[in-house]
């Protein structure tokens, strides 16, 4: 494995309100800059899931125990759950646009304002809905694991909007099992590219043919466990190729050992190790990992390429409390580039696996705007 020496980012702190959209854009990194042309979707990728408040719980020894008191040396707040994906997305460049539910409460006014002020998110599919209160999880991270507790009601229903889901070059979906989701088909006929991960099945079926969008799909990207146990594989590259029969691109996560990747239509494999990094919270981490693989492929990169950009981010991602506000954006991702070519004792081949990024990497800054990131309490130092 090759060490990262990540640099990490500034604690700014603060509220949302103190960045605006404009502020970010004017010196974020355009992956696909070259790709742009009259006529493209508006948006390079489409959301669509619920948000959380997450309250994150860090420094803890062990797990708690029942009927005593632990304390954690460190707490951040951030949104979390599909804003996870959304800012990891934005951080990298990507026009994201995101419907979800936000609560009229404190919770839900702030998730927006972080997301559509301090990401640069178009949440214009996204509505208030009054009298709900926002869902709230509260993670706790040790042993490099984390546990999770959550509350939440679901919204009332809406009628979804004739434009929506809205054209766009791409969209990421959760698959459930024995559920179809309609905006899926629908984004796959106008042209979307359609990257699906998944949950555990609390059902116990493990059946592919119960993830029946996953026709819809072009990617696919579970961790080793799922995708062996949905291939009844014993090996998860074996689980890779077998879930090529069903989707163009399987991609298997295989934790502290990377990633590994089958592209059918070329017949591209990949595989990429893991950057060995000292993780503070590994909370959507494998959103980032997601986002960080399909900005690669609407960029046009190799698979392998692909593949190392999303390894990268997702190790970023640890080094900084949450989910949503851990995402590195190309700053990050220069800093620590720049840092691992100045060690001397960094193995020529591993550098060159990142090469790639040279022509991103911005050169002009070291930091060009602050990235938020995740603090103890919201609405600190808020203007009224």
């Amino acid at each position: 494995m090759m060490p990262s020496h990540a640099i990490a980012g500034e604690e700014t702190g603060g509220d949302p309100q103190h960045l605006t959209q404009t502020a970010r854009h004017q010196t974020q990194v355009d992956p696909l800059a070259a790709l742009r042309a009259p006529g493209d979707p508006p948006w390079d990728v489409y959301l669509t899931g619920t948000v959380f408040l997450d309250i994150v719980f860090t420094g803890l020894d062990t797990a708690p125990v029942r009927g005593t008191e632990s304390w954690a040396r460190g707490m951040g707040s951030s949104p979390g759950g599909v804003a996870n994906m959304a800012a990891a997305l934005a951080r990298l460049g990507l026009r994201t646009s995101l419907a979800a539910a936000f609560g009229d409460d404190h919770y839900g006014e702030y998730c927006w304002d972080a997301l559509a002020r301090g990401e640069g998110i178009d949440l214009t599919p996204s509505r208030t809905v009054p009298g709900w209160h926002s869902p709230v999880t509260v993670s706790m991270a040790y042993e490099g694991e984390r546990t999770m507790i959550s509350h939440g009601h679901e919204p009332p229903p809406e009628e979804p909007a004739p434009d929506c889901p809205p054209p766009a070059r791409a969209a990421v979906a959760s698959l459930t099992p024995g559920r179809r989701a309609p905006w899926i088909a629908q984004a796959a006929r106008k042209g979307t590219r359609i990257f699906a991960d998944v949950g555990w099945d609390d059902t116990g079926a493990w059946d592919l043919a119960g993830l029946a969008d996953l026709e819809h799909c072009e990617a696919f990207l579970p961790n080793a466990e799922e995708a062996m146990r949905y291939t009844s594989s014993t090996c998860p590259k074996a689980a890779a190729h077998a879930l090529t029969e069903h989707v163009p691109v399987a991609v298997v996560t295989l934790g502290a050992e990377g990633a590994y990747a089958v592209d059918r239509r070329t017949g591209e494999t990949a595989e990429v190790p893991a950057i060995a990094v000292e993780a503070l919270d590994p909370t959507g981490a494998g959103d980032v990992f997601v986002a960080g693989f399909v900005t690669g492929t609407l960029a046009g990169w190799p698979l392998a390429d692909r593949l190392a950009l999303a390894g990268l981010t997702a190790a970023l991602s640890v080094q900084e409390f949450g989910g949503s506000l851990s995402a590195p954006g190309w700053s990050e991702i220069g800093a620590w580039w720049r840092r691992v070519q100045s060690l001397d004792t960094q193995n020529p081949a591993a550098l060159r696996r990142y090469a790639f990024l040279d022509p991103l990497i911005p050169t002009h800054l070291d930091r060009p705007w602050p990235l938020r990131r995740a603090v103890p309490t919201i609405g600190f130092g808020r203007n009224t």
